[in-house]
């Protein structure tokens, strides 16, 4: 039987809601943004994306581009002197946690470097091509299913 399509979602996007971010700082409060929008499960041990976002949001002060090999050093660097695992450290799954930062327009690659998108601010970031565009695509698309499911169904 061939397969005529397949269920893979055009994007997708986990949100979670915590407690405020009371007397959290630097890695914590990074952890926990990439808890909030779904970039790291809870309980996960495997949060490289931590470092390298913690990473990413330090060149930004500089406005400082990184490729992906300074991103993996200094994110050992830093894992280190947390007294983390060096797990997840591969050069292939920094790339494709950059990646993942991409698809949810917090990094954007220039060339061959990274920064936080447009060095900009987090908050605005959000609003801007999450909350405003990637958010508002998503909920349209389930309000066409919600509406194709009335239809069919409430005939």
């Amino acid at each position: 039987m061939a397969t005529v399509s397949k269920d893979i979602p055009i994007h997708e996007i986990t949100l979670r809601k915590y407690e405020k971010p009371y007397n959290l700082k630097h890695r914590d409060l990074v952890k926990k943004l990439c808890l909030s929008v779904g970039l790291l499960q809870p309980g996960d041990s495997r949060d490289i994306i931590v470092d390298i976002m913690h990473v990413l949001l330090n060149a930004r002060k500089q406005q400082k581009h990184l490729d992906s090999e300074e991103v993996r050093s200094l994110v050992i660097d830093a894992r280190k002197q947390s007294g983390l695992t060096l797990q997840g450290v591969a050069s292939s799954n920094v790339r494709r946690q950059l990646k993942r930062l991409r698809d949810l327009f917090l990094v954007e690659k220039i060339k061959n470097n990274y920064r936080i998108s447009e060095f900009d601010a987090f908050s605005n970031i959000f609003e801007e091509k999450i909350e405003k565009y990637l958010l508002a695509t998503v909920m349209e698309r389930v309000k066409d299913y919600i509406k194709a499911v009335d239809d069919e169904f409430l005939k």
